[in-house]
């Protein structure tokens, strides 16, 4: 079977997208989880040796009523920092002389919504694959305190983000969803909650109120952590918890029976304003519960604990007098029980530890082992003893000693048992790792055996697949795989991804190994035959590595070897608030550069759409108060940007259709080099002024920048010195993956600015908002790859060259990737596998994938110049 180069490689790198999404569906597995036969399980009963005890159900509710106020990105230190004391009194004035308790709520990556608000609600720990679920929540099937609330008759209202209408469709008897996406808006996305407190307060139909505030992550996201928006959006929620607060006071009937209000966040805020990934700043939320059962004396001073934030999950359960939640791993917040009698204490603690080691037994095969298990064993047996003498003595002092020991070793026991928990919280799929890894290495090995015929001047591969050979071994090699599937899935302690798919697709995907596998020993031969024939007739002459060549294999295996260090990844960025006056400068002559840089080959009608389009550019900065109208220096009211942005978006589409136009009359017209090499500089320009558009306004020069290397590059690098194409394609590739870091990204999640999502939108659509953001972070790499082709195209010095590029473009992404998923396997277990490994290897595959896109339209283009 012959291939051209182009075509071959494409192939290859989609073969390898397959193998690292299913090496990435082993790696980022399903939690630790809890058999749904435990829904209707009784609560265990109080422990009792001798005497009869008759507490078999469960302890009556702490709280008549619940009110969650979850602020969204509400970092630790907004509320008990210096922002806190300036801005949020009230709440201020609680936290250190009211009746509540403190807390500093840990949160676990993915720093994201949706996997927070399973985690506060189940009290288990999300996978890092919910930071992709994040984007369209699922209906959450695991066990959770709202599904208990609902099935024990409780009335539960919601307002705020819809991601919980979508978690929870059928649990509101009344909801108000908002879109959390939309950043660009931090005003009625909160006006749009407030505005049913005044009626809501006043009824007594419910037993539980859920709000969740967007405005404060939304502004993180806009303008970051340092923004004077932040310090008014913390006063106005403020003033919203001290009217639940006098609300609730004013309804308390039954001192016995209070309500409780909960102040917590999701997540908290970096400080360049994201989340999603590990820092101090995003995982350190605030958590304050404030009741009239948590009365202080005077001069009792309470300074924030910390505690996990699966932990509320349990408290939760408790203050409702709910079941726990089967599958949380968190510990009831002990302050919150303090004050009630001993044997209530233990009770509850007990009920804690059960749940717990129930899990644990679920989880773990020599769960008896457990030091965690034994600790809670031996609490038991104590606990029991104490119910006896209790029951005999009411009120002896060594009653209360003996029940303080008990406690003590119940929470020692709550302690361990977490700890076991957190350990074996996800379960690799090991086998879909080691069937990914070796589609991965396969395709590799196929790419770097090919080099010679690819690089050729024909350009074609001979892929001999039907060999009598080779299909002897091809069927050799099935019946192993499916021999040794069987066994794996035989013997599997857990339920394995390809174990569960049918027969025919897993005969499939070994299918697909054993022909690459094939074809790679195949490869090896020719290369080994070739190697001989070459002895014997020595070549006439020979070639050596150019000083390019080194430096280009040296930077691709320094890189792969960076891909080890958990610190070079986390601060990979850095190897490669502004004024509005300068800023408003510098903007407006980097847009002008750009039309500089860009417009000299466009035609006549591009060039016009083009200026347009960058002065739209810097109206729609002005209109959002990024820069200055000079005109107009204060900016009053002059709109949100949307009219700005579609004005651009306008001349966009239409350069990008003449591009279009063009390419397409390059296609009709035979040899029209002039309307194809048009054609895609306009495409080129069209989304270099998309790029303008969606940056930052202080990445404007960094896009400039780069404009500017890729003309001095053409001019007196690449064109005069004649490099070839694997030379060019290779300076490409880095000087796009350089550009990704030099516009702010880096490999933490919270880098991703979410606000380019919503350019131009006046409300949340998720294929324009994926694309927009998605393009924004990648624009670097996109540009560059851009550039290649037009560079190409325009030399026309080899028929072959696109197919050229694509074999070397695949083949440099490849090796890294390919040896990454070796080394995250390796390191599976190290301390930063979640919050350093763990988002690199998201990034990979997403360029793994922007790759598979730039081959395949190379390879178009190729089959394109091959029919002209």
């Amino acid at each position: 079977m012959r291939l051209g180069s182009g075509t071959f490689a494409a192939g290859c790198v989609v073969i390898e997208v397959l193998g690292v999404a299913l090496f990435l569906r082993g790696f980022f597995p399903a939690p630790v989880f809890s058999g749904a036969e435990r829904q209707a399980e009784s609560p265990a009963p109080e422990p009792s040796a001798g005497a009869s005890s008759n507490w078999t159900e469960l302890p009556p509710p702490l709280f008549s009523k619940v009110v969650i106020l979850l602020i969204d990105a509400l970092r630790d230190d907004f509320v008990f920092g210096s922002k806190g004391v300036k801005f949020m009194p009230y709440t201020n004035y609680l936290v250190e002389k009211g009746s509540s308790l403190s807390f500093v709520a840990e949160a676990k990556p993915p720093t994201v919504t949706m996997p927070r608000i399973k985690a506060l609600l189940t009290g288990s720990l999300p996978g890092f694959i919910d930071v992709v679920r994040n984007l369209n929540s699922p209906t959450l099937l695991e066990d959770n305190v709202i599904t208990r609330a609902k099935a024990a008759g409780k009335r539960i209202i919601f307002y705020g983000d819809e991601t919980w209408v979508k978690l929870f469709p059928k649990h509101f008897v009344e909801y108000d969803g908002t879109t959390s996406f939309f950043v660009s808006d931090y005003t009625e996305v909160d006006n749009n909650v407030t505005r049913h407190l005044d009626k809501v307060l006043k009824r007594q139909d419910w037993d539980m109120l859920i709000l969740h505030y967007l405005g404060l992550d939304h502004i993180g996201h806009i303008s970051g952590p340092s923004s004077p928006l932040v310090g008014h959006k913390l006063s106005e929620m403020d003033s919203i918890l001290m009217k639940i607060h006098t609300a609730l006071l004013a309804e308390e009937r039954d001192p016995l029976l209070p309500s409780l209000l909960v102040l917590c966040g999701d997540h908290g805020m970096s400080e360049a304003g994201g989340h999603g990934a590990s820092s101090m700043e995003e995982v350190s939320t605030a958590l304050v519960l404030v009741s009239s059962a948590f009365e202080r004396k005077p001069g009792d001073v309470r300074h924030p604990t910390r505690v996990q934030q699966t932990d509320l999950a349990a408290t939760l359960s408790i203050g409702l007098g709910l079941p726990i939640p089967k599958s949380n791993t968190g510990s009831l917040m002990f302050p919150v029980v303090e004050g009630r009698p001993m044997r209530e204490q233990l009770r509850f603690l007990h009920l804690n530890t059960v749940q717990l080691s129930k899990l644990l037994q679920e989880n773990v095969p020599s769960y008896n082992k457990e030091p965690g298990f034994e600790q809670f064993k031996v609490s038991e047996r104590s606990h029991r003893n104490w119910i006896r003498l209790y029951l005999e003595e009411n009120n002896s002092e060594v009653v209360f000693n003996l029940g303080a020991k008990v406690r003590r070793q119940y929470l020692d026991a709550l302690r361990t048992l977490k700890l076991s928990l957190s350990r074996r919280a996800a379960q690799y799929d090991v086998y879909s790792m080691a069937v990914g890894t070796v589609l991965v290495l396969e395709a590799l090995v196929l790419l770097l055996f090919s080099v010679p015929q690819a690089l050729s001047s024909r350009a074609e591969l001979d892929i001999p697949l039907l060999s009598p050979v080779c299909s002897l071994l091809f069927y050799l090699l099935l019946l192993a795989l499916a021999a040794l599937h069987g066994v794996v899935c035989t013997a599997a302690d857990s339920s394995c991804f390809l174990c569960g798919l049918p027969w025919l697709a897993a005969g499939g995907a070994m299918t697909l190994v054993a022909a690459l596998l094939c074809a790679g020993v195949s490869a090896l031969t020719r290369v080994f035959a070739g190697g001989k024939c070459l002895s014997q007739n020595p070549p006439q002459s020979t070639s050596r590595w150019s000083e390019l060549d080194l430096l280009s294999f040296l930077g691709t295996v320094g890189h792969v070897l960076s891909l080890g260090a958990s610190s070079f990844i986390e601060e990979e960025h850095q190897t490669c608030s502004d004024h509005k006056a300068e800023l408003s400068v510098l903007a407006a002559l980097s847009l002008t550069m750009i039309f500089v840089l860009v417009q000299k080959r466009c035609s006549l009608t591009s060039k016009v759409a083009m200026a347009f389009g960058l002065l739209g550019i810097y109206c729609y900065r002005a209109a959002i108060g990024n820069v200055l109208f000079p005109w107009q220096p204060d900016n009053k009211d002059i709109s949100k940007g949307i009219t700005e942005a579609r004005f651009v978006y306008v001349f966009v589409l239409g350069i990008l259709f003449t591009g279009t136009k063009d390419l397409l009359k390059s296609q009709i017209i035979a040899a029209d080099f002039t309307a194809r090499t048009v054609g895609l500089w306009e495409i080129y320009s069209g989304l270099v002024l998309l790029a303008a558009l969606l940056l930052r306004p202080h990445n404007l020069p960094v896009l400039v920048l780069s404009l500017a290397i890729q003309t001095i590059m053409t001019q007196f690098i690449w064109r005069p010195l004649r490099h070839d194409v694997a030379e060019v394609t290779v300076m490409h590739y880095w000087f796009g993956q350089a550009f990704f870091y030099f516009q702010g990204n880096s490999n933490s999640i919270a880098t991703v600015d979410i606000s380019a999502g919503f350019v131009g939108l006046d409300a949340y659509m998720e294929i324009p908002a994926m694309f927009l953001t998605a393009f924004a972070t990648y624009s670097g790499p996109v540009l560059w790859a851009s550039h290649l082709v037009n560079f190409l195209t325009s030399e026309a010095s080899s028929g072959s060259a696109l197919s050229h590029a694509c074999f070397c473009y695949a083949l440099i992404c490849s090796i890294p990737v390919s040896v990454y998923i070796i080394l995250v396997t390796s390191l599976r277990y190290h301390l930063f596998i979640w919050s350093v490994f763990s988002p690199k290897l998201l990034y990979e595959g997403m360029h793994l994938l922007i790759t598979a896109a730039v081959c395949i339209f190379f390879t178009a283009m190729d089959q394109t110049n091959t029919k002209s």
